[in-house]
Parts: structure tokens; C-alpha cells; sequence
């Protein structure tokens, strides 16, 4: 695990500068800005726009709500998504979670990618998004959130995968009957198992035989162990940050950075208020039982800054190869000051520049690292 090439160096200079009375945004063009971004293949590990586009909304066209669109996508300078599949837990009562996962998926193919031909590419392989990206398309990815989805079937796991998946979160909020949630890991009315059952373990080595990326967002911790344990092939956190910044459940501890980062795995960092801020955390009736009743509208935002600052607590960690972007636009209610939706990825080029990460680290953090997992999955996978 390599440490930020030249990072102290940066850093060092910038504060020499400083003295000097020329500052590190001074020294940054507009023009440096959007070449380096432009030279970034920006994947997304997380998008939830499918919770819309699944109603009916033309992904094309440019609104004023929501996070996420194609215009913006473009002004984002946005390469790659990964779209959730995502299934709400009231579907489980009523045995049709794996019915709303075709719906989710087909969202995907059909109101996203099908109908906009021209601007998306269903990808399937690490080498599908960077096609997509020499043919100035976006590409398009999908990912189950919700573990619960497959309905406790290996066979529509597999059905899954043929029809594009290429990760799944193992759990939502919610522990399913084989995996535990770091959701209701507290809640002493829920029957938890202590991390994977045994059935948990199967579906991890069938994820790993088909090559499909084994994520732990949403997991507790004692089944992010058993993960590790078990999976032959790097794991990602598609939309999680750091513990010691913003002290959540959702969010991970050092030492499951660091080890995750050990097995090759990536955290991709979540834009959610709440994970980025302890001050935003404390104040949202989501995440702080104490604030329940509170106007979420209410909880102070969080900064452009704070994006920074879990990136850069990763990369003393772990590496700079440990991190990457799941920014769970149209999934968090509250968004960060500076990046407010997709199209406002450069501000945060412009922010990594000035703490002094080089064209090639940022090129790593917004795509080069995911690739390198997935390739390292499809190739566990014999493919």
C-alpha cells in the first residue's frame, strides 16, 4: 500500500507559499482545474436517481429538484455510475422483494440507458467503462442495495448478475435472515446472528465466483469481519466515510479502513451531511435518537471541506489506492456546501489541488482504484 506520492512535499510548499502571501487557490487556474478533471475517468459508486426513474422521470432532461440528471452529469465531467438497485425493506413482508429488483434493474437498462442510447452504456467489465469513456458515453453500472433483494436465493443472486449487477450491498438498514445491519444492530426486537450465517458465507463465495464486488456499506461491524474472512476477492464500501470524523454507525473505524485497504478493497466516500459531519450527525433525527422530531431540512450542512478531510484521513491510513467517490446523491437529504450535486465534482478537483494531491492521486481516488478492484474481482472470478 503506497502512502500519497510527493504529499508532504505539496503540502510543505503550499504552506511556504502561504507565508509568502500567495495561496494554493490563487496558484490554481480555471484552466488546470478542468484539465485535470478531464483527464479523471470520475466513477460514482452510488447513485440513487433510480428511486425516481423508476417513477417516471426522464433522467435526460434538466430539473430543479434531486441531485442528479444527464445535463449535470455532463457538467460534472461524471464517467461512470453505479445506480442503485435498491429495495426498500416493506417489500420483505410482502415476498416481493425480488420482484421490485427486476424493476429496479430494468429502471437501469430500459429508462436509463435504453432510452438514452446516445449518452449512457450498460457496462458490464472494467473494460466496458473505460470504452464508454473513449466513446464519450457514460457508463452505466448497477448495484443492489439490500441483501434482502435476492430473497434468500442463490439462483436470483445469479439471475442478477446475468442481467448486469455487479456488486451488492449485503444489507440495507435492515439485518436480513443472513446478514447483520449496523441499521438496528442496537435494536434488541431484532433477531441478529453475529455477522454472516451460514448461508451468508455461500452467497459471499458465489458473489466471488461470478465477480460480482462484495460491498459492505450498511453492514455491522461483526459482518464486515466475517466478510473479510471469507471473501477471496477485494471488497468495497460503495457509500461509506470514516468513524473517527463523524463517530456513526454507517461509517467506518480506522481499523476497518486499514483493513480493508490490506485486502486490496476500497471505501468510497458517502456526500451525506451526516457521515461527513459530527456537527450534522448530532442534529439529525436519522442518525441521533435524541434529535428525533427535528426538522432534517434543519441539520447544519456540511462543507466541500469535510469531503476533503475523509479523503485525505483514508489516504494517511491506508493509501491513496484505499479511497474513492460513492456519493449517495438522491439517496442523503442533505448534500455538502460546494457539492450540492453531480454537476459540482470539479470544486472538489479544485479542493484536492489545493491540499496539494497530484493529477495522478485524484485520477486514482475518482476512478483508477475501483477499476483495479474490479479487475482484481473479475479475475478471482476466472474471467
Amino acid at each position: 500500500m503506497h502512502r500519497v506520492s510527493g504529499l508532504s512535499v505539496f503540502l510543505a510548499a503550499g504552506l511556504l507559499l502561504g507565508s509568502a502571501g500567495v495561496s494554493a487557490a490563487q496558484r490554481i487556474s480555471e484552466e488546470r482545474v478542468r484539465e485535470v478533471h478531464r483527464s479523471a475517468l470520475l466513477i460514482d459508486l452510488h447513485n440513487d436517481v433510480t428511486s425516481d426513474t423508476v417513477k417516471g422521470l426522464d433522467i435526460g432532461l434538466r430539473r430543479s429538484r434531486g441531485h442528479t440528471d444527464l445535463p449535470r452529469l455532463r457538467e460534472g465531467g461524471v464517467g461512470a455510475v453505479f445506480f442503485a438497485a435498491y429495495v426498500s425493506r416493506r417489500y420483505v413482508p410482502m415476498g416481493r422483494s425480488a420482484h421490485r429488483l427486476l424493476e429496479m434493474i430494468d429502471t437501469v437498462r430500459h429508462d436509463i440507458v435504453e432510452n438514452h442510447p446516445g449518452d449512457f452504456l450498460l457496462a458490464l467489465t472494467a473494460d466496458d467503462i473505460e470504452r464508454a469513456h473513449r466513446e464519450g458515453k457514460i457508463a452505466a453500472l448497477i448495484g443492489i442495495e439490500g441483501g434482502h433483494a435476492i430473497e434468500d436465493s442463490l439462483r436470483i443472486l445469479r439471475a442478477s448478475y446475468a442481467l448486469g449487477v455487479r456488486y451488492m450491498t449485503l444489507t440495507h438498514s435492515n439485518t436480513n435472515s443472513w446478514a447483520d445491519s449496523s441499521g438496528d444492530i442496537n435494536d434488541p426486537k431484532v433477531r441478529h446472528h453475529g455477522g454472516l450465517t451460514k448461508f451468508g458465507r455461500e452467497v459471499v463465495r458465489e458473489m466471488n465466483r461470478l465477480g460480482m464486488m462484495v460491498d459492505v456499506s450498511h453492514v455491522s461491524d461483526e459482518t464486515f469481519w466475517d466478510v473479510l474472512e471469507v471473501s477471496r476477492a477485494p471488497v468495497i464500501a460503495s457509500h461509506s466515510s470514516c468513524r473517527a470524523i463523524s463517530n456513526i454507525a454507517r461509517n467506518m473505524s480506522d481499523e476497518m479502513i486499514r483493513a480493508l485497504a490490506e485486502k486490496g478493497g476500497v471505501i468510497h466516500i458517502n456526500f451525506g451531511c451526516e457521515f461527513l459531519s459530527q456537527a450534522s450527525a448530532d442534529a439529525s433525527p436519522y442518525f441521533n435518537p435524541k434529535a428525533r422530531g427535528t426538522d432534517p431540512r434543519k441539520v447544519p450542512p456540511a462543507t466541500l471541506d469535510d469531503v476533503v478531510a475523509h479523503i485525505d484521513h483514508v489516504v494517511k491510513l491506508a493509501g491513496v489506492e484505499a479511497v474513492g467517490i460513492g456519493s449517495d446523491f438522491d439517496g442523503v437529504s442533505c448534500t455538502p456546501v460546494g457539492l450540492e450535486d453531480v454537476s459540482k465534482f470539479p470544486n472538489l478537483t479544485r479542493a484536492l489541488l489545493e491540499k496539494g494531491y497530484s493529477p495522478e492521486d485524484i485520477r486514482k481516488i475518482y476512478g483508477g482504484n475501483t477499476l483495479r478492484v474490479m479487475r482484481a474481482v473479475e479475475k478471482a472470478a476466472g474471467r
